[in-house]
């Protein structure tokens, strides 16, 4: 890598860095993940693969805070595809539950601009755009004042359009990305017989980044460290330490850590070339610990590769990393 093209990374990452911490933050309110780096359509519009002629097909789902009563459950799918050397597409959808209470939906579709820098390194703009559902069922809900406020006591059905932006920096063996997954605010709960009450989405910030190290040329071997800070107003920032370490690109295997809220162990391997799968389980470090015996969380990918498809040689697998 040339020294200007160092330079215009460097560049590029403090100013993402100064954007993301000079930026409102407000309590958190989506859902986190452990395997964020393989689920990186979701968060980030601008994620490219580079793969022509490969569809890149995932799911994932994460069951949070096992034991307690009402607890988050989260289920994502994404599936894309470059359409030409600088445009790739896909659609993403995000579901989200607390308890029985309340549902979310984020259904989008993604669009994504690359632009080469040199012969190894592109830069990527990427726009979302669908709708987030929001749903809330108050019937049977136990109240623990004796007078209930009359915010909760209608049950709630809306549908809000929503968009979201990011940018992403890759090439061979690293990228690094800020995203912001649903721009537009919307508020759930309006005032009702005279008692204000309100619930907004917040907009939140995502940092990601990641690089894969090999050693001795020996291409058996992968250290692949990688990081997510989430950033909303009302809330300190939340970080995500993660590295794994891939063993003959088959089986992978790491540990994780959310600063001031769990440890993690994650594995993944593939099952056959196209799909792979992977588990990880979170330990709860917060005083939510004493309640809950950590989280699950499972994910699949599967990429179909149509020019082996249409040749009659089958599927082959995506030279992607993250």
């Amino acid at each position: 890598m040339s020294a200007n093209m160092k330079h215009k990374i460097i560049k590029y990452l403090l100013v993402l860095l100064v954007v993301f911490l000079t930026s409102k933050l407000r309590a958190q309110q989506d859902p986190q993940f452990t395997h964020y780096m393989y689920n990186m359509s979701v968060m980030n519009p601008a994620y490219a693969t580079d793969n022509a002629d490969v569809i890149n097909l995932g799911g994932l789902y994460r069951t949070q805070w096992v034991g307690i009563k009402g607890a988050p459950t989260t289920q994502t799918f994404f599936a894309h595809k470059p359409l030409s050397k600088r445009v790739e597409i896909g659609i993403s959808v995000v579901h989200d539950e607390i308890g029985d209470v309340v549902k979310e939906n984020n259904i989008f579709a993604d669009f994504a601009y690359v632009l080469p820098l040199n012969e190894n390194t592109k830069l990527s703009f990427g726009l979302k755009a669908g709708v987030t559902l929001f749903d809330t069922n108050f019937n049977g809900f136990v109240y623990t004042d004796p007078l209930p406020d009359p915010a909760f006591q209608n049950n709630i059905s809306r549908t809000f359009p929503n968009i979201g932006a990011g940018t992403y920096l890759f090439g061979s063996n690293y990228y690094v990305g800020f995203s912001t997954p649903n721009l537009m605010t919307s508020r759930h709960i309006e005032t009702i017989n005279g008692h204000a009450g309100s619930g907004v989405e917040s907009v939140h910030f995502f940092l990601t980044g990641g690089y894969v190290f090999t050693f001795n040329g020996n291409d058996n071997f992968k250290l692949k460290p990688a990081f997510m800070a989430k950033g909303v107003e009302g809330a300190p920032v939340s970080l995500d330490l993660t590295t794994n370490v891939l063993i003959n690109n088959k089986f992978e295997a790491g540990i994780g850590y959310r600063m001031g809220d769990s440890v993690s162990g994650l594995a993944s391997f593939y099952v056959t070339p196209s799909l792979r799968i992977g588990y990880s389980y979170d330990y709860t470090l917060s005083n939510l610990g004493a309640f809950n015996s950590g989280s699950h969380e499972v994910f699949l990918l599967f990429d179909i590769d149509l020019n082996k498809l249409s040749s009659g040689k089958g599927y082959d697998k995506s030279p992607r990393f993250f």
